[in-house]
């Protein structure tokens, strides 16, 4: 996969506000770009299924200022993250770290 790939998907799919995260990969992704937004970040990686439990707090605090990052919300609320995991997910999360 390439990582690129998943950051175009979700950023798209934010200003469009027309589908759903397709994989952990996007989801990676969004969940750096809502920790960058948040100021929140985990102390360390987490597999998919820590990372959604670490989000879950966030997703319910933060107050969207524009309609593309309530529909990141949105979606992140949405998807039910797998255990599939790969070092690419790490990438992602640092690429959604720095997309603000």
């Amino acid at each position: 996969m390439e990582p690129i790939l998943a950051k175009q998907s979700v950023d798209i799919k934010c200003r469009i506000q027309a589908s759903v995260m397709m994989g952990n990969y996007e989801f990676y992704y969004a969940a750096g770009r809502l920790c960058a937004q948040t100021g929140q970040q985990p102390d360390q990686p987490l597999q998919p299924l820590e990372l959604s439990t670490f989000l879950q707090p966030l997703l319910h605090r933060y107050e969207p200022k524009e309609e593309s990052d309530a529909y990141l919300v949105k979606m992140l609320k949405e998807y039910e993250a797998s255990d599939e995991y790969d070092e690419q997910m790490d990438t992602l999360f640092e690429m959604g770290l720095a997309a603000q």
